[in-house]
């Protein structure tokens, strides 16, 4: 197939863009990422393992291949010891985005992340390193052609700006996100500001992804969205956080943190995820997706819940066919009935 001319702006014009993203997760379940530094090296030493989960990802119904350069700069790849291959992993995984796109019609996205440079007690110094660090990506994105920027997963609002000031000198649209451990940035701006002042600063897009599940993110996206005028974006782990625990570096079991290796128990199902993306739209979200610990299935509850018809819709489930479940009606037969109305 050829590839889609249409950009971010006008598939957001048409509705609402679904965004998969989680790739360094669920490529640590698989066994390709080390937990801890979280450099995505699996792209130099298994490409087929990246290309693999952005296609089933596309099949479920992902609007967007976000390439696997979060973590991807020298400063992190230096952690293991292959600062000399930030180039070539950045480059390369673009190719991989970029290819599956073209097969699937979809959107590529370059991707910019936290940095954990920045330092308000030296916060010149530290901008002028962190503007060096999101350049050379961004460079590098702008010259393989992907169609906008993510700068994602951001803690301190002036991290934030400098990554809009970077992706806007290279003629990028920017969908920046906030990581909301809390409701206010690092540097003490309450994130519907933060958005606020972003989007009026040119941001095409402007919301939270990570830290907060579904049910936690909510209350935030409802302030973020009577303060924003334009596009908003929510992207959730997919974790059950709560109340008392409202994000997943919070999550306890038997009163002892399980972030990052025990958050199994806490996975959300696609039900939970479907109804998220639901409400996300019902409340005027144009820009839905899953963070860390999102996978294919999730993706496709999303895609269905928002009424849009996958590859992969082919094998949703029907449990009606099931030899033992098909003789009665089951809470899940009724959920996923529900979930495609």
């Amino acid at each position: 197939m050829a590839k889609q001319k249409n950009g971010l702006l006008e598939h957001l014009r048409k509705g609402v863009v679904l965004c998969a993203e989680g790739y360094v997760f669920e490529l640590e379940r698989r066994g390709y990422v080390t937990a801890g530094s979280y450099v995505p090296q699996v792209v130099l030493e298994h490409p087929d393992a990246v290309a693999e989960l952005t296609k089933e990802f596309l099949l479920c119904g992902s609007d967007v291949v976000v390439a696997l350069t979060y973590y991807a700069d020298k400063k992190k790849m230096s952690s293991v010891k292959q600062s000399s291959s930030t180039e070539k992993l950045n480059k390369e995984a673009i190719r991989i985005a970029k290819k599956q796109a073209d097969v699937f019609n979809a959107l590529v996205a370059g991707n910019i992340s936290n940095t954990w440079a920045y330092n308000s007690e030296k916060a010149e110094e530290s901008t002028k390193k962190i503007k060096g660090i999101y350049s050379e990506q961004v460079s590098w994105a702008k010259q393989l052609g992907v169609d906008y920027v993510i700068a994602e997963t951001l803690g301190y609002y002036a991290e934030a700006k400098i990554a809009l000031e970077v992706i806007k000198s290279y003629g990028l649209p920017a969908v920046i996100t906030f990581s909301a451990l809390s409701n206010k940035t690092f540097d003490g701006v309450p994130l519907e500001e933060a958005c606020k002042k972003l989007e009026e600063d040119g941001a095409l897009v402007v919301g939270l992804n990570c830290a907060k599940g579904p049910m936690t993110m909510m209350p935030l996206l409802k302030k973020i969205r009577k303060t924003c005028k334009g596009y908003i974006a929510a992207l959730p782990v997919a974790y059950r956080t709560n109340k008392t625990h409202q994000n997943m570096l919070g999550l306890e079991e038997k009163k002892k943190k399980v972030f990052p290796l025990g958050l199994d128990p806490f996975v959300a199902t696609r039900f939970e995820m479907a109804r998220f993306a639901k409400k996300a739209k019902k409340l005027g979200i144009n820009y839905v997706g899953v963070c860390c610990g999102g996978a294919p299935h999730h993706v496709r509850a999303m895609a269905e819940a928002l009424g849009k018809k996958t590859l992969a819709s082919k094998h949703s489930p029907d449990l009606s066919k099931h030899p033992v479940l098909g003789k009665k009606k089951t809470n899940d037969q009724k959920l996923t009935k529900l979930w495609k109305k």
